[in-house]
């Protein structure tokens, strides 16, 4: 199963966007899938369901971090080099979507109201916006890496 497949199967099985994207490269980075998904639990639907930048994408700049993130040992370019990748993700993904704030991406839908929740369900965004954007963020950070 190719990674951008894992991740949206994930994503159905009930996993938010952000964890669905880390989930999908836990074996290449050697990172425990539990731990991985409680981290990245708070960050799906922009954050708390804040609407701020696309959990996908977070889920994505976890990705990098983790594999290119500077740790204890490592000096100031180390976080650099991070950065310029986490921007061309942002970048890459903002072009093919014209944002990575979620609640741009979700037309304004608010997701912490109910009636937001019952609008987000009846436009049927988790297929139409948040599928696709999982799918871009797996990717996008594949190419990067």
């Amino acid at each position: 199963m190719e990674r951008s497949e894992q991740a949206i199967a994930k994503f159905a099985g009930g996993f938010n966007c952000a964890q669905s994207v880390l989930f999908s490269f836990c074996d290449d980075l050697g990172l425990d899938k539990e731990k991985a998904l409680k981290i990245a639990c708070g960050f799906g639907a922009g954050m708390g369901r804040k609407e701020e930048v696309c959990g996908a994408v977070t889920g994505g700049i976890m990705v990098i971090g983790a594999k290119y993130g500077r740790g204890e040992n490592e000096d100031r370019k180390t976080t650099d080099k991070t950065y310029v990748m986490i921007r061309e993700l942002m970048n890459q993904f903002s072009q093919k979507h014209g944002t990575y704030i979620c609640r741009q991406l979700l037309k304004g839908c608010e997701l912490t109201t109910e009636e937001g929740q019952k609008i987000f369900k009846e436009n049927d965004y988790l297929n139409k916006v948040c599928k696709p954007c999982v799918k871009s963020v797996v990717e996008i950070v594949e190419r990067i890496i």
